[in-house]
């Protein structure tokens, strides 16, 4: 499992000076809804076609983890704005929050065990 914070200072002038954090965090299910009923957030699913298909959290983008454009299709996130993220288990999605985190996004949030603990907290799985 993987739970970082770090903080970068941006340089400039002391007026314009401002610290932000870049956050990589093992969340929850009722922590992970929480989330995501944000206007402002970006829900990732990163699992294959086949198991979007089989159900997946309301508004979630898919993106397979396996597929050969994986890193091309996070490209095309926001980077200012928070992703919360998911795979079946939390090992795909744990890997997407690392290589987002290294990318420079602000804010990167794993479902802890994926979307078999979303179901096994009774949340809602659109199919």
């Amino acid at each position: 499992m993987f739970s970082s914070a770090c903080t970068a200072e941006k340089k400039g002038n002391s007026a314009e000076q401002d610290t932000s954090k870049a956050i990589a965090e093992n969340i929850d299910a009722n922590a992970f809804e929480k989330g995501i009923k944000s206007a402002d957030i970006q829900l990732l699913d990163v699992r294959t076609s086949d198991e979007y298909a089989q159900g997946h959290i309301k508004g979630a983008k898919m993106i397979d983890f396996y597929g050969d454009d994986f890193k091309e299709g996070l490209k095309s996130l926001d980077k200012e704005k928070a992703v919360y993220v998911y795979c079946r288990s939390g090992g795909r999605s744990g890997q997407a929050m690392k290589d987002m985190h290294g990318m420079g996004f602000k804010a990167v949030y794993n479902l802890k065990g994926g979307i078999m603990s979303w179901s096994a907290s009774k949340k809602e799985i659109v199919r």
